[in-house]
């Protein structure tokens, strides 16, 4: 009956079947990921015996990677916050901007913390913050909270160490430094403008939500720090930013000498090396261990507390992630990318739109950022290969189209709802609306910048 388009009707089948099984029969989100796979593939005809094959090839794949860089960022993340470095980086930028520009000085501590935490994690380290100076300046947690979660939406949607830009880095095979360094440049401007301008927009479009206190019962774990054992802004910032500075600076060394396959001597071995993002972050987790452990008057056994405790929370996440990865592999497998390779043969949309679009729709149906990036590579990639376009920018477009219209089915969603106690109207009035404009402001920025480039 479909011919030709069954491909992409097993694909709206396979969303619908994740859809059913994780929000009504509350399923959890790895085992309805594997089911749906699986499923997917026996409605894409696929030989039943290359099912469970293609979906271990996607696990593998998708995790023997990012398993490490993932772990790794938890790690670095969980030191930051327990050594108190993310506290004095939110603290001095703020003290130094002071009320007059408080909004600046939450975008840029925010932004920092963001490229070395994960968005929950740095939600939940940041919001204490957030609350404590909103009162002690007298002034709407929004207005305080809205560009906390600009920065690390964009942060959390554009910039590796996250997980969903070096999943898709990966899948497409794309360089991560150059990636990391298309996403600064692309992601910093998003960041001000949103974040400086939408407050504005969302005390017009619900004022109620500017009124509303919070839940200050979370300012408490801001007090458990105590400020004079706090480690310095500079060793604190060099703490955070080590991994982006190390693949930053790999990454300007290629584009200088062009030798971005690869070295051709011992110096620019020993820069790719260090450049690369498991050295990169395993280099700041050991100076992290020093700074935020050592320094700050920790022993050993309560620095492998820090990493356990780091790790523990992260394990259904990588399940989750190498999950989305099953998924791809079966539409890539199943010939769905074929598909949609054949319907756009000759036509003139741009790749970067369509895998904004994949990832934007693919978010929408499913909620999670990371799993809706990793899909939709599988949509994507076989045009790729017949297209001449920039890989780091679609690697950006694709994420800037995972963070597009959080709802109810993404946790994210319920975290700043909660946090900020709002009813659902106005957190779709708020947050809702503010990753849109990042999703869909994000692509225009990307759009241009593969015009200059």
């Amino acid at each position: 009956m479909f011919g030709e388009y069954w491909p992409l009707v097993s694909v709206v089948i396979g969303v619908l079947i994740l859809l059913i099984l994780i929000m009504y029969l509350k399923l959890n989100t790895f085992i309805a990921l594997i089911m749906t796979s699986m499923i997917t593939g026996i409605i894409l005809g696929m030989p039943l015996d290359k099912i469970v094959e293609t979906v271990e090839k996607g696990m593998g794949d998708t995790l023997g990677h990012i398993a490490i860089i993932f772990g790794l960022g938890s790690i670095l993340g969980k030191l930051l916050s327990d050594g108190g470095g993310a506290t004095r980086i939110a603290d001095t930028l703020i003290n130094t901007f002071g009320k007059k520009y408080v909004t600046w000085a939450m975008i840029i501590a925010s932004f920092i913390i963001g490229i070395s935490l994960f968005l929950e994690v740095a939600f939940v380290l940041l919001i204490p913050l957030v609350f404590t100076l909103a009162k002690r300046m007298k002034i709407s947690n929004l207005q305080v909270g809205i560009p906390m979660g600009t920065s690390i939406a964009v942060t959390h949607g554009f910039l590796p160490p996250h997980p969903g830009p070096v999943a898709i880095s990966e899948a497409v095979n794309a360089n991560i430094g150059q990636v990391l360094l298309y996403g600064l440049i692309i992601g910093i401007p998003l960041a001000i403008i949103v974040g400086g301008t939408f407050p504005k927009i969302a005390r017009v479009l619900a004022p109620s939500a500017f009124e509303k206190e919070g839940n200050t019962a979370s300012i408490g774990k801001m007090a458990t720090i105590d400020p004079n054992k706090l480690p310095g802004f500079g060793i604190s910032l060099l703490t955070a930013l080590l991994p982006v500075i190390l693949m930053l600076f790999a990454t300007v060394v290629q584009l200088i000498t062009g030798h971005d396959q690869g070295p051709t001597n011992w110096f620019e071995s020993i820069v790719f090396l260090l450049g690369s993002s498991v050295s990169a972050m395993l280099i700041a987790v050991l100076f992290a261990i020093y700074s935020m452990g050592i320094k700050q008057s920790k022993n050993m056994t309560e620095i492998t507390k820090t990493f356990e405790e780091a790790i523990g929370p992260i394990a259904m996440l990588l399940l989750i992630i190498g999950g989305g990865g099953t998924f791809k592999q079966v539409l890539i497998d199943g010939g769905v990318g074929d598909t949609i390779s054949t319907i756009f043969h000759g036509t003139n949309m741009s790749p970067i739109f369509l895998a904004w679009l994949a990832a934007a729709l693919l978010r929408v149906a499913l909620g999670s950022t990371t799993v809706a990036a990793i899909s939709s590579v599988g949509i994507v990639l076989p045009l790729l290969t017949s297209s001449d376009v920039n890989i780091s920018l679609v690697v950006l477009a694709i994420g800037a189209g995972s963070i597009f219209c959080s709802h109810v089915n993404d946790a994210g969603f319920w975290m700043f709802k909660e946090y900020f106690g709002l009813t659902i109207k106005e957190t779709f009035l708020t947050w809702t609306l503010l990753e849109s404009i990042l999703s869909v402001l994000g692509l225009v920025f990307i759009l241009l910048a593969n015009m200059m480039l």
